[in-house]
Parts: C-alpha cells; sequence; structure tokens
C-alpha cells in the first residue's frame, strides 16, 4: 500500500453502516468420545481392523442459532452445531484403504447483544418471490463464528453396545444435512454395526455479537494508485525471484524480528 496515494488532503465527514461488536468470548473446547458417523465403506472396515489413524479433519460447515435469553433482557444463547468432515486410514490385509465420516459437535454460550425495537428490510436479501426480498427481522443480533481446524486428540474403536459417548449422540446420520454428505466419498451408514468409531476432538473459537449501527467517521478521498501492473517475464522467470524480499518472518519461531528497522523501533514497536 506505499504506492498508492489520496487525491487531496482534505477530510469529509461521512455516514457508515457497518456492525457493532457489542460481546464476544474465546474458547478451547474438547469433546471426548464423539461419534463418527462413516460411509457404508467405512464401517466394512472398522468391523474388520482397528488400526486406523486419521488423514485429516476441516470444518464442513456450521449451523448458528440465536435465542433471547428469557429474564435476561439483552443477552442471547447463540447454540452452534459443527459439522466436522474427516478422512481416515486403515490397515487391511496389508493395503491401505481411506475412508470418509462425518463427527457432529454442539456449543452454547450466552453473550451480551443489546435490544433493539425496530425491524430491518433490504432490498438485495435473495429470495424466489417477493414476499422474501423485502423480510425483515426484529430484536435478533447476529452471531458471528471463527474457528481453526480442529485438531483430533484421540482416536479409538469400540463395541457398539460399550459405547460411551455422549457428546454426538444428539445426531444421526439422516440429520446430516445433503451438502455435507455430498462432501464425502460414498453415502453414509444407516445401519449399525458391531464396532462404532470414536475420535476426541479440539477446537479454538471466537464468538461474537454484532448489530448493524451506522456511524460518522472521517474520510478522505482515494485515488488510483500510481504504480502500473508488471506481467511476469516468461523468458527469465528467475529476475523477478531475485527481486522479492526474503521473508525473514517465516523462517522465526514467533518472537521478536530480528531484522527490525531502526524506525520501528523508534515508534515503540516490540
Amino acid at each position: 500500500m506505499a504506492e498508492n496515494k489520496f487525491c487531496s488532503d482534505r477530510r469529509d465527514l461521512v455516514c457508515i453502516e457497518t456492525n457493532r461488536v457489542l460481546d464476544s468470548c474465546r474458547d478451547r473446547d474438547c469433546y471426548e468420545n464423539v461419534k463418527v458417523h462413516l460411509t457404508d465403506f467405512g464401517q466394512e472396515i472398522i468391523e474388520h481392523t482397528g488400526n486406523i489413524r486419521v488423514k485429516s479433519a476441516e470444518i464442513g460447515w456450521t449451523y448458528i442459532n440465536v435465542d433471547p435469553v428469557q429474564f435476561n433482557r439483552g443477552f442471547y444463547t447463540v447454540n452452534i452445531r459443527f459439522y466436522i468432515c474427516l478422512k481416515f486410514e486403515a490397515c487391511v490385509g496389508g493395503r491401505e484403504q481411506e475412508f470418509d465420516g462425518v463427527a457432529v459437535l454442539e456449543k452454547k454460550v450466552i453473550l451480551f447483544g443489546g435490544e433493539s425495537n425496530v425491524s430491518t428490510y433490504r432490498s438485495d436479501v435473495q429470495g424466489g418471490c417477493e414476499c422474501q426480498r423485502n423480510y425483515g427481522q426484529k430484536n435478533v443480533p447476529t452471531a458471528v463464528l471463527e474457528a481453526v481446524d480442529p485438531v483430533i486428540l484421540d482416536i479409538d474403536v469400540a463395541r457398539e453396545q460399550d459405547c460411551t459417548c455422549h457428546i454426538s449422540c444428539c445426531c444421526c446420520a439422516d440429520e446430516i444435512p445433503d451438502h455435507v454428505q455430498a462432501r464425502l466419498g460414498g453415502s453414509l451408514c444407516r445401519h449399525d454395526g458391531e464396532r462404532v468409531l470414536l475420535v476426541s476432538i479440539g477446537i479454538f473459537s471466537v464468538v461474537r455479537i454484532v448489530r448493524p449501527c451506522q456511524y460518522l467517521v472521517s474520510a478522505t478521498e482515494y485515488c488510483v494508485p500510481d504504480k502500473e501492473c508488471i506481467e511476469p517475464d516468461e523468458k527469465n522467470p528467475c529476475s523477478i525471484f531475485r527481486s522479492m524480499q526474503f521473508p525473514v518472518g517465516e523462517f522465526g519461531c514467533g518472537g521478536v524480528n530480528i531484522y527490525q528497522s531502526e524506525k520501528e523501533k523508534r515508534c515503540g514497536c516490540q
């Protein structure tokens, strides 16, 4: 952004609409012995082997619902359901086999969201008919979730009658959304086998509640930058590579950058 310039020093007061964060929290949740909903192929594999490891885990989708807390005005319960898409690898008959599964987690937090007595109607709301285009929702704030990819802490194969899972029993395979199932490499198993696959999962997350607000801010007009776009030289690609700055920060351990400029030090940067 160093090459970008402003057209003038003249500043104007402008009104903008943005979301104001009213309350937020961070959390590290650990879910133990979560039952995994496997594909038909995956269920067949765990019936014959217990030598299984997790290759990857990611949040496939989340469902978030906001409900007001009774007798505590201004506070809201945020109910979150995670759909974790998992890819496993098993050793069967000396051969590696891959299969997919879904783990369902639930989280609930209470945050302050304020009160509002207005209904909001927007023309850019997409809908199938005109009655949906001007739909307004009254007095309910918006919940925002940020989360990193889940960390798999443990994995185990247990007998169905010995299963002590108390987290993911809240959901059956038929309740998993179709677009989540479409990410898997097969259809989910609808019948119970003799064995179940259990995982322990850790998730770092941040939850916040926001409401639209209007603010009067000082703004400076922005113009087209002077810097021109540079096309790569296909005949000599190494010339562009040599002109790139060495990424010193990528090789650090999260500490202080020893190549910090004297200007940054004078500004109080640590």
